[in-house]
């Protein structure tokens, strides 16, 4: 499973600075270990050239190993020159292993094929230098240096393709590992080949390679912790700002008086957050002063309105009157006059209750408070879906109750006119046969409130005027025909009312047709 990339800003800086070291540190790593392997190989060289072939040249004339011998040759090998004409068997040529380092391999190769190769190993670990010495001055071989091994045609070809003469390679014995070779033209036209083993330095590269890293997870380890910590320190002035912007982010902008004090602390001009952060602040500032503005303006239109509706509600009344008062009179009456008279009369009606709307909205947007008494919603419910019915026999209308009554605590007088006009609208946009169902309960999952929908199964509501239904003069007949007698006010008024009870009043959407309004109540 692939790591997810981090994505806060903290989380990427650590992580590329994590990554910058580690690189860095491999990049040192692999450039001391070659530098140490370089090093190592020249002086292995060198000891190869200070040592020169003596002892390749040493085992020159030594008799061959006998071909039952695998791995050594036995101390007894077969006599290299006839002995004295008393009859003693003739006896090999001592090697000459004087500084020789333990491990050293030594082969003569007669026209180009390899015959003993000798390998001295421990000869350098005697505490008395003049041991081996003195071996050789007395033409023995010491039994523990007795260590000749026989080479493979595989070892006899590695080391026939050396250059005479040339620089050290390194080749692979097949029963030594690995060694760096040299070879040299001998005496008799012989090629003589002289090796180091190289164990040595493969445990010293990797011992170089374990303290390393070692050395660099702890660096890498110490650097992550301490990174952290200061990239957490150089990021306290954006975290500053985000918390401002945090802040600022949960306050009610969308109506009345906002006050925007927060601002970010200590916003130093020459740094890049706090040029953010000084940027932040003047913004803040504008946008408080466009919301104070937009408050203004919003108090002198709830002013106007109120005056407005208070100063049209006399006229609007004695318009009404006397056009009532003049169709009660008994003196016959043209019906040219009579029509205009209703006219006036209806229009009057209607100017009233727009108004009366216009009078309720410029209360609830003052925040007047409302009655607050115990309301049976269940009554509400059978009352207005009664006056529904009454009102439009053509639709099918539905009560969902619970068996219990349900209480709340709020204004009778305005859940009524919520309710009124719910069901108002759904009379007034849906054709005749439309059902209208009512469903009163409490808030599912135990959570505390009352639930009531108004659901009908009409043409619904067109999805560009759905988030403004509860806008004030906002119809659902762009046209503004007469026919519904809608002013437009209906859902802001239930809106405001329900807001004003500390509850949500939302609009759903069904698949297909239909509309469903969701009353919250606590």
């Amino acid at each position: 499973m692939a790591l997810a990339p981090p994505r806060t800003l903290r989380a990427r800086l650590i992580a590329g600075l994590l990554a910058l070291l580690v690189l860095t540190l491999a990049g040192v790593g692999l450039t001391v270990t070659g530098a140490l392997q370089h090093f190592l190989l020249a002086r292995l060289d060198q000891q190869l050239a200070e040592t020169g072939g003596r002892y390749a040249a040493s085992l020159e004339h030594l008799a061959p190993a006998p071909a039952a011998t695998a791995s050594s040759a036995s101390s007894s090998t077969a006599p290299a020159t006839p002995g004295p004409s008393t009859g003693e068997s003739p006896r090999a040529a001592p090697r000459d292993t004087r500084a020789q380092a333990p491990g050293t391999v030594a082969a003569p190769l007669l026209g180009g094929t390899g015959t003993n190769a000798g390998v001295a190993v421990g000869l350098l670990r005697v505490v008395d230098g003049d041991a081996d010495d003195d071996a050789v001055a007395a033409g023995t071989t010491p039994a523990d240096t007795d260590d000749l091994v026989r080479l493979t045609p595989a070892d006899q070809r590695a080391l026939a393709a050396l250059p005479v003469g040339g620089a050290a390679r390194t080749v692979v014995l097949s029963q030594l590992g690995d060694y760096r070779v040299r070879a040299m033209a001998g005496a008799d036209h012989d090629v003589l080949v002289t090796g180091l083993p190289l164990r040595q330095l493969r445990d010293t590269e990797h011992q170089m390679m374990v303290i390393e890293l070692t050395v660099f997870a702890a660096a890498v380890t110490v650097a992550g912790v301490t990174g952290a910590l200061w990239v957490r320190l150089a990021l306290r002035p954006l975290a500053r700002i985000t918390d401002t912007a945090e802040r600022v982010s949960v306050l009610p902008l969308a109506r009345g008086a906002v006050v925007l004090s927060d601002r970010v602390p200590d916003a130093d001009p020459a740094t890049e957050t706090g040029r953010v952060g000084l940027a932040l602040n003047r913004m803040l500032g504008h946008v408080e002063e466009a919301l104070g503005q937009r408050h203004a303006v919003e108090d002198r239109l709830r002013s106007f309105a109120a005056d407005a509706g208070h100063e049209l509600r006399t006229p609007v009344a004695t318009v009404r009157g006397h056009a009532e008062l003049a169709l009660r009179h008994p003196d016959p009456i043209a019906p040219p006059v009579r029509h205009a008279l209703e006219r006036i009369e209806a229009e009057s009606r209607r100017m009233g209750s727009i108004v009366d709307d216009l009078l309720l909205l410029a209360r609830l947007d003052a925040g007047r408070p409302l009655a607050a008494t115990e309301v049976d919603l269940t009554r509400l419910v059978l009352d207005c879906t009664a006056d529904a019915r009454a009102a439009g026999p053509g639709h099918h209308w539905r009560l969902d109750l619970p068996a219990e009554p349900l209480l709340v605590t709020g204004d009778e007088d305005r859940l009524r006119q919520v309710l009124a006009n719910l069901l108002g609208n759904a009379h007034r946009h849906t054709p005749p046969g439309t059902t209208v169902t009512v469903r009163l309960a409490p808030a599912p999952d135990g959570a505390p409130g009352t639930h009531l929908t108004v659901t009908d199964d009409g043409p619904g509501i067109t999805p560009d005027l759905a988030p403004h239904v509860f806008d004030r003069f906002v119809r659902g007949d762009p046209t503004r025909t007469r026919t519904t007698g809608s002013t437009g006010l209906g859902l802001a008024i239930a809106h405001a009312i329900t807001t004003a009870h500390a509850g949500t009043l939302t609009l759903a959407h069904p698949p297909g047709h239909g509309t469903v309004f969701l009353l919250t109540l606590p």
